[in-house]
């Protein structure tokens, strides 16, 4: 459904300070998740308090499990064991979630109860049957509605298996290993690409032996998770947004402290340095199972480049991003293998090539990518098409532009980066709230 939420985004590109971004949403579901399925008390600090972890927490509350959110520094799960969980009276709302939704599909594979996870109209748009499928092969009854949620699923007494999955994707990955855990032998999935590895090395924090490689990853049930102590690093995929005002401010340097560097994750600042981004990444160290460092940002003048396609999975959720700094860059970027894009919140591609038109922009798409041009912005309006992503990524092109830029249908930031306006402002970013 259409917001009429709004943020009027200016061209000020003073921007400086050193900041902290919110906790890792990947990593905050997984924590949630795991720490309902343990034995005993999961402490999580630095969980990101965003509309999708919430709408995770909300089903996990539906499904029996004691989580006390008295201190939002430090919220604490009673886990119920692999198999304690309880039969919920309605369906399980996950609103704009597709990771809650995937990854829950996996535990509920499962159970001995039925139960229905629907979604947003956003998310009832998302396909659901890469993870049903292997499901299905499982053991589990799982119907879909065309494909795509509500997702109605009738647990069972599931066998281990082999998938080859047809697509790099940590969501359907995470899935499988999830059920993996209720089946009686090792289950292991193989993927085409490099995917996001939080699952793997939070199932070892919780005490669940774990193989895993560049491109597989596999798991031995039953299993028995033990509840501990997981502190979320801040989402690099928010980080990346400041990284990006950093590159087109014309003031002093940024800093942004305590960022997850996963290295499935560090597409982005490849991509970046690769466009002449000055970039240094300082202080590593280790946040339980997770490498974290600070990120120090200089303004750069960013050129256009050819994106590497081993690249592209290591950056999907940050490509809006690239699509908006590739408009301010000199020069053509090209950006190749992405049609995952064309299946997220929205069809990214799509949503991201019409909005930069929009500001003056020449982007030609293809199937699975588009050339962008840079070049000199105007100012305007855009829909972001109730995308979060889109609408910060647009917010961040607004400072290249010759005037104001609105972007449309904005509540949905508010899914993983709740203090966005008011953190960039913090910077020196000219946003506001409409």
């Amino acid at each position: 459904m259409y917001s009429s939420a709004k943020i009027l985004a200016g061209n000020r590109r003073s921007v400086s300070g050193s900041i902290r971004v919110p906790g890792d949403k990947s990593i905050s579901h997984r924590a949630l998740m795991l720490g309902a399925l343990a034995e005993g008390r999961t402490r999580i600090r630095g969980f990101l308090p965003g509309e999708d972890c919430l709408a995770t927490l909300a089903a996990l509350r539906a499904l029996g499990v004691h989580i006390d959110t008295a201190d939002p520094d430090c919220i604490i799960v009673e886990g119920v064991g692999l198999h304690g969980l309880r039969a919920p009276h309605g369906p399980l709302d996950m609103g704009n979630s597709g990771t809650g939704m995937r990854l829950l599909a996996g535990i509920l594979a499962g159970q001995s109860f039925t139960s229905e996870l629907t979604g947003d109209a956003s998310l009832q748009k998302r396909p659901m049957e890469r993870v049903a499928a292997p499901l299905r092969q499982m053991g589990a009854t799982l119907m879909t509605t065309g494909g795509r949620p509500p997702l109605q699923i009738t647990g069972g007494v599931l066998r281990p298996i082999e998938y080859a999955s047809p697509v790099a994707s940590a969501q359907v990955k995470s899935a499988i290993l999830l059920a993996g855990l209720y089946a009686n032998g090792e289950t292991r999935v193989t993927e085409p690409g490099i995917s996001r590895d939080h699952t793997e090395r939070m199932l070892e924090t919780f005490g669940v032996g774990v193989r895993y490689g560049s491109r597989f990853a596999a798991v031995q049930g039953p299993a028995r998770l033990v509840g501990c102590d997981v502190s979320v690093p801040g989402d690099l995929s928010s980080a990346a947004f400041a990284l990006g005002a950093g590159c087109l401010a014309a003031g002093a340097g940024l800093s942004i402290e305590g960022v997850g560097i996963n290295p499935t994750r560090t597409g982005l600042l490849e991509i970046l340095q690769m466009m002449g981004a000055d970039i240094r990444i300082e202080n590593k160290s280790m946040m339980g199972s997770e490498p974290v460092a600070t990120l120090r940002v200089q303004p750069s003048r960013l050129h256009g480049v050819v994106i590497p396609g081993h690249l592209v999975p290591l950056a999907i959720d940050e490509l809006p991003l690239v699509f908006a700094l590739a408009a301010c860059a000199d020069g053509v970027t090209v950006i190749n293998g992405a049609e995952e894009l064309r299946h997220k919140e929205s069809d990214r591609i799509a949503v991201m090539a019409a909005g930069l038109r929009e500001l003056g922009i020449e982007v030609e798409e293809t199937p699975d990518g588009a050339r962008i041009s840079g070049g000199e912005l105007r100012g305007g309006t855009v829909d972001s098409a109730g995308d979060h992503r889109i609408a910060m990524a647009f917010s961040i092109a607004a400072m290249c532009a010759s005037g104001r830029v609105e972007i449309l249908d904005t509540a949905n930031v508010a899914t993983s980066f709740p203090n966005f306006v008011p953190l960039m402002q913090s910077i020196g970013l000219e946003l506001a709230n409409a």
